[in-house]
């Protein structure tokens, strides 16, 4: 492992046990200053009176045109629920956004700190950031051809955001190694494949067959990413179970590498 992975000794001085006398006596305290025993029901209490008058996060646009509103019509007379679509498809758009992001932190901070002690490149971290975006453009196209609007904030799009807040600062923090950056970036392959899999049963079940052919494409794209990804976390830990096979599309990667197996679909 090189020096640009590894986590080094230093003066963490946050664990109880570096002072034991000092923690010795925070623990004596006099029973007269002890708060008295009790639960957290109160607290449960409270927070269970703003759920109930809370308002929910967002809401979903009318139609944005007449085709659209012809769209979504058609598609409730059919039983289907277009709005649920559409919402996934604005969480879709939000996390390709970000992920995109993601993989141009990643990729600033490889040009400074990769040393050739894993089997990733450059290359490869372009290649899957151009996966990404055009996976951006497949999910802002397809909320198009369904009547909505791209640009909109779904409530589900917003939920995204948020979630990934957390990542971002990962990737973008200088202080950060390459493996730690990877395990965000792992974090967040592992949710894309899953929203992709959301997005691949939701037009399947409203007969959108050439959305899901597209969708699953995507899907397959993701798991590429996911299986890569977790062979150059593992190697960026100085783990290794064998050989990994990855498929012979993907470019300047299709040799057997070393790490984590590549999880299954």
């Amino acid at each position: 492992m090189g020096q640009s992975q590894a986590t080094k000794m230093g003066m963490n001085r946050t664990g109880i046990m570096m002072s034991p006398i000092a923690s010795k006596e925070m623990q004596d305290v006099d029973p007269s200053m002890m708060a008295p025993p009790g639960d957290e029901s109160a607290l449960a209490a409270m927070r269970a009176e703003y759920i109930a008058s809370a308002d929910m996060v967002g809401s979903m646009p009318p139609p944005a045109s007449v085709s659209g509103a012809v769209q979504t019509a058609v598609a409730m007379l059919k039983g289907n629920h277009p709005a649920l679509l559409l919402d996934k498809l604005g969480e879709r758009l939000a996390f390709e956004r970000t992920g995109t992001r993601l993989y141009d932190a990643l990729i600033t901070k490889c040009e400074v700190m990769l040393d050739g002690q894993i089997s990733m490149t450059m290359a490869d971290l372009e290649r899957i950031r151009a996966e990404e975006a055009r996976h951006f453009l497949l999910v802002s196209d397809a909320i198009e051809s369904l009547g909505g609007d791209p640009t909109t904030q779904t409530p589900c799009a917003d939920l995204a955001g948020v979630e990934s807040m957390g990542l971002v600062q990962v990737l973008n923090d200088p202080r950060t190694t390459i493996s730690q950056s990877l395990h965000a970036i792992l974090t967040a392959e592992l949710s894309d494949k899953a929203g992709w899999e959301t997005l691949v049963a939701l037009a399947e079940d409203q007969g959108l067959d050439d959305l899901a052919a597209e969708f699953t494409v995507a899907l397959e794209k993701e798991r590429e990413h996911l299986g890569l990804v977790t062979t150059w976390f593992d190697e960026a830990l100085g783990m290794s179970y064998g050989e990994v096979e990855i498929p012979a599309d993907a470019a300047g990667s299709a040799a057997p590498q070393g790490g984590g197996a590549t999880p299954a679909a």
